[in-house]
């Protein structure tokens, strides 16, 4: 009974192995899935291949790898515009491209767009996306004071019933807001509020990416944390025993009327 056990036990192993070698994503991403659980993330979104998506701030496409196998409906990519002033955006922004062009047929369905949260600009239509989704990027808007007028944007470009989804280092209750920016982990309660301000309704919220061994308090806030191990070596295994960072995971409703 053991070695049966054991030999199902490895073929689920092999299964798991192939089923990820033939997805096409990078096995650097593919590791980290322990801690972004993308599939039951993106559930928890409601997100059905019917779907036209916003994706915010895409960065590396991390997601977008996810995501061009989940939709068959079109995949707006809302990166950094061509002209930012900013050396890491537009960094980001020819890697994030270069990565679409190496694989075309995987991301036949992307269409590229532009969010600048300081110009408070997304270039997608109004009233034209069933969702649109944004991972870990609230802190950054914060930063620049541009949060609510981003989550403002994000209720234009969604049609009425549309789905937003939100992840976003979590915070513990009744941390202020200098913080928040200078830490990067953001309250619950804060980006609730924010959201129903710009007319959204919450849905319903998840502990799908929540790490209950992160205490939130690291001399460099959740850059310490992997994957950016801001401290270099120092506490390094410690730091990697945590993981990466306590996360919210929210689903608001734009209201049908």
């Amino acid at each position: 009974m053991k070695l049966m056990i054991r030999a199902v036990l490895l073929a689920s192993v092999f299964f798991l192995a192939a089923t990820q070698a033939d997805s096409g994503r990078n096995p650097d991403n593919i590791a980290r899935d322990q801690y972004r659980h993308p599939i039951e993330t993106l559930d928890f979104f409601a997100i059905s291949e019917d779907m036209t998506v916003v994706e915010i701030s895409p960065g590396g496409g991390w997601y977008t790898e996810v995501l061009a196998d989940r939709i068959k409906g079109t995949l707006y990519a809302a990166h950094a515009s061509p002209e930012t002033k900013s050396s890491y955006f537009r960094r980001s922004l020819t890697n994030y491209k270069k990565m679409l062009a190496a694989n075309p047929a995987r991301y036949n369905n992307v269409e590229m767009h532009v969010f600048e949260a300081n110009a408070q600009l997304l270039t997608t239509a109004n009233n034209t996306a069933d969702a649109v989704l944004t991972f870990r990027n609230v802190h950054n808007w914060m930063g620049s004071n541009n949060d609510a007028a981003a989550f403002g944007l994000f209720f234009k470009t969604l049609k009425p019933g549309g789905v937003l989804g939100v992840v976003e280092h979590r915070a513990k209750p009744g941390t202020d807001r200098g913080t928040m920016i200078k830490s990067g982990y953001v309250t619950q309660g804060y980006v609730i509020e924010i959201a129903q301000r710009a007319g959204f309704v919450l849905e319903a919220s998840s502990e799908i990416n929540a790490n209950p061994l992160d205490t939130t308090k690291h001399p460099k806030g959740v850059w310490t944390l992997p994957p950016n191990l801001a401290l270099g070596d120092v506490d390094r295994e410690q730091y990697l025993a945590i993981g990466e960072s306590d996360r919210m995971t929210l689903r608001f409703r734009k209201p049908a009327q």
